[in-house]
């Protein structure tokens, strides 16, 4: 079948697939960062623990960009690790770069958003965020909320199987608990939205500008 191809398919076909291969390489990437950090934290006697978002410090305003690496133990890690990874491979397939920028949005903002709204003390102990639960919660939002802003059915579609899989479980989490920042994940969320927003005005706004280009409605 692949003699029915023009070159310019079968260039469009390689270009999909390295970008495919690109993004897919980069997720492996951060996953493979928190499991080796994950294991430096438990040789250390979970030292890095230390190292999250603390509420409205400045000296520790570096924390918003380490406390997705770091978890409280491998449970921890694992749990996040299979939400992180089923949201993550469908933004990557958009590409490394298309994964870089939806991921680094969702931290920088998300991050910030939980650095002023989280608690600073609770039990006369400080409050230190540790994980990429935030994330997890920026990723689902991005891909729910992407279709809409697209009008793309497969789009849609996709927002609702990531709603039928993972919905519960990400509402209940927005529910206050002991021991879990609700505010990481509601603020997280809250970055995904954005993101989806702007990135779905970006390329539209890149489409409008090539001749000849169709929108898909």
């Amino acid at each position: 079948m692949s003699s029915w191809l023009t070159d310019e398919q079968r260039v469009g076909l390689k270009q999909t697939r390295d970008r495919h291969i690109e993004g897919l390489a980069l997720l492996a990437a951060m996953v493979a960062l928190m499991w080796v950090v994950e294991i430096i934290n438990t040789i250390s006697g979970n030292e890095l623990d230390t190292d999250g978002i603390y509420a409205r410090s400045i000296s520790r305003f570096w924390g918003i960009l380490s406390s997705p690496f770091i978890h409280a133990s491998f449970q921890h890690l694992i749990d996040n690790t299979i939400p992180f990874v089923f949201l993550g491979v469908i933004i990557a397939f958009r590409g490394a770069q298309r994964l870089a920028l939806v991921t680094g949005f969702i931290i920088l903002i998300g991050g910030l958003g939980t650095w002023l709204i989280s608690p600073s003390r609770s039990g006369g102990h400080a409050v230190d965020t540790i994980g990429c639960s935030g994330v997890v919660f920026g990723y689902a939002s991005y891909l729910l909320s992407r279709g809409l802003f697209d009008r793309n059915l497969w789009e849609l579609l996709v927002g609702v199987i990531v709603g039928v899989v993972w919905g519960a479980a990400l509402l209940s989490s927005l529910v206050p608990h002991s021991g879990i920042s609700w505010q990481a994940h509601a603020c997280g969320g809250v970055a995904g939205l954005i993101v989806a927003w702007r990135l779905s005005h970006a390329d539209h706004s890149g489409a409008d500008d090539q001749p000849g280009a169709v929108s898909v409605v």
